[in-house]
């Protein structure tokens, strides 16, 4: 069996978290590149656009040659088979995240044996965060930075200003 170099990384990053920097950095201590694919369909509604999402992570990662931002939609198994892996790359956090991975992980080995879930566990210092606690705090003007990179940390601010001022 052949092994991979690089995994994907999906998620909808809405807006990407230092726990998502986190992740995909420590990531490359395993595989050579990482694929962010930004989720179009999404259960979620979200706050900022697709374009959005994916200029943001771009702009994260902008200096490292390592890491490739990409939107995607449709199946995941199908978007990883179509770029010549076999490795998804996913977080957990806690035990709560670890039942939907884990079906998640499942269902995707089921629509594709070839197709490997790796997890890792987030850094402590993220174990609390996610995107949508973050957005709840920064909607009504909690201080959020360090737990963003502080360019999506100025695109939130801006952001909620837009929403209030159009009601």
């Amino acid at each position: 069996m052949e092994t991979c170099s690089f995994a994907i990384y999906p998620g909808t990053f809405d807006p990407m978290t230092s726990g998502h920097v986190s992740l995909i950095e420590r990531g490359l201590d395993v595989f050579e590149s990482i694929v962010v694919a930004v989720a179009k369909d999404t259960p979620k509604t979200p706050l900022f656009s697709l374009e959005e999402r994916v200029e943001m992570a771009q702009e994260v990662f902008a200096d490292n040659p390592r890491v490739s931002v990409e939107a995607f939609h449709g199946l995941l198994v199908d978007y990883v088979a179509e770029h010549g892996t076999r490795v998804i790359l996913r977080g957990l956090r806690a035990v709560s995240d670890f039942e939907m991975e884990f079906q998640m992980a499942l269902m995707n080995r089921r629509l594709n044996r070839h197709i490997q879930t790796v997890f890792l566990m987030t850094d402590y210092r993220w174990l609390y965060i996610s995107s949508t606690i973050i957005k709840e705090a920064a909607k009504v003007g909690g201080d959020v930075s360090g737990v963003v990179p502080d360019l999506v940390h100025e695109r939130l601010k801006k952001k909620y200003a837009e929403l209030a001022g159009a009601t």
